[in-house]
């Protein structure tokens, strides 16, 4: 299974990038599941929440951690036993909305828009920064457009 985390600072474009994502992917003949940290609200079936919106661009589950504990968002014609039990065993690609300091590669989505923040690969280890700066201000690792979905996608896949 390949697991990467979708990074960047807040507004940064990671939900708009994984919804791009899901449907290329699954295109492709794969499984996807999301996980979404949600370190401080855990709000269930607000369709304006990051949550729904992995649902929504066709995520069969999605994990939605938070500081107390997480939630586990599925159909309910699902049996609950088998859920725990399996998790997300048997899907290709499981990608992690944030999880900045996690164990799983990541991939960080930067755009300055005015704010001198750095990008947070300059304090971590990115495998792709996703970026439509005409200067990105990282180097040494791959720099995609944030339009360049397949591309992206062709990068998961070789992880």
């Amino acid at each position: 299974m390949k697991r990467v985390s979708i990074i960047g600072h807040k507004k940064s474009g990671k939900t708009r990038l994984i919804e791009r994502l899901i449907p290329v992917l699954t295109a492709r003949g794969k499984r996807v599941g999301t996980i979404k940290d949600a370190p401080h609200t855990l709000v269930l079936g607000d369709p304006k929440t990051d949550s729904s919106r992995h649902r929504r661009a066709g995520a069969e589950r999605t994990l939605l951690l938070g500081e107390d504990g997480a939630i586990l968002i599925f159909d309910r014609d699902e049996v609950i036993e088998k859920i725990v039990e399996e998790a997300f065993a048997g899907f290709d690609i499981v990608l992690v909305e944030g999880l900045k300091d996690g164990p799983f590669p990541k991939i960080e989505v930067y755009r300055r828009d005015g704010d001198p923040t750095p990008p947070l690969g300059a304090s971590r280890t990115i495998v792709c920064l996703v970026t439509d700066e005409p200067d990105p201000p990282v180097s040494g690792v791959p720099i995609l457009s944030p339009s360049d979905i397949e591309g992206i996608a062709d990068l998961i896949e070789r992880l």
